[in-house]
């Protein structure tokens, strides 16, 4: 993390790697950055509180960098602190901005009004969903859908219980991706929670959006943040789960765009907003 506040004249709020757009994968980092931009200042916390998992995934965005590299897929990355607007979360969900985060009260957001949460999403949070529906565009047009991978992690220990998993899929109705991942990393002796620590289902979440509604493959990945604090943690993580998501990427229904039902909605709810999207 370069701090808790970038610096310059524009803040972009999201940063594009380059991949193959025929390749069959979209990478996403929703948690990436812990910065905020000047205008906002520092939310009232100190900068503690923006080296900790309230403020990004520790180890998510460089997770999503190695892996990108070795699957030569493209990625898209947030370039601003969940404490500022949440994007993967609903744009009606009562998260969105945070007032309270592990028991941290974010003062810049305490008394937040509507107006301000509105302009965070038409500045920060829209920008980032319409570059996923985008990119997503452009790869089926280069003839592939693409399966849309999440990176996240997880914190060790949540309220003084350890958490035992290494990894996890977390994922809705569709388990094309989820299925072969989860099978593989435990047929390998990890420890791998199948929604664990949370569960893949939620309504207006990135890839509910992006990848429930329009019926691309899917599945979030959380890796425990100790796991990958370090470059050689990374590294390691990436070694490691690159191979299992270019086998499951293999195969031809994973590329196929198929509408599963949802846990988060009604299937009457689904198909409104499958409709009306």
């Amino acid at each position: 993390m370069s701090g808790h506040q970038a610096q310059g004249a524009a803040f972009l709020p999201f940063t594009t790697i380059a991949g193959a757009l025929d390749g069959g994968a979209l990478l996403l980092c929703d948690h990436a950055s812990a910065d905020l931009p000047p205008e906002v200042g520092d939310l009232g916390l100190t900068p503690e509180h923006f080296t900790r998992h309230i403020a990004y995934d520790i180890g998510a965005a460089e997770l999503t960098r190695a892996l990108a590299a070795r699957l030569g897929a493209p990625a898209l990355l947030t370039t601003f602190s969940r404490l500022l607007i949440d994007p993967n979360r609903g744009g009606d969900d009562p998260t969105l901005v945070m007032r309270i985060s592990d028991r941290a009260l974010i003062a810049g957001n305490a008394r937040i009004d509507d107006a301000e949460v509105a302009r965070r999403k038409r500045l920060y949070w829209t920008p980032y969903r319409e570059a996923i529906d985008a990119t997503t565009a452009r790869m089926c047009a280069a003839g592939r859908p693409p399966a849309l991978i999440s990176i996240h992690s997880f914190t060790p220990v949540w309220r003084g219980a350890p958490r035992p998993w290494q990894v996890a899929a977390l994922w809705d109705c569709d388990d094309r991706l989820a299925a072969p991942f989860v099978a593989t990393l435990r047929a390998q002796g990890l420890s791998v929670g199948d929604n664990e620590p949370y569960d893949g289902a939620l309504r207006g979440d990135t890839l509910f959006d992006h990848a429930t509604l329009p019926g691309f493959a899917h599945l979030l990945i959380e890796v425990r943040q100790d796991l990958i604090a370090t470059p050689a943690g990374v590294a390691e993580w990436a070694a490691i789960l690159a191979p299992v998501l270019a086998d499951a990427l293999s195969a031809p229904h994973v590329h196929a765009i198929r509408h599963y039902p949802s846990r988060a909605a009604t299937p009457a709810t689904l198909a409104l907003l499958r409709e009306t999207r």
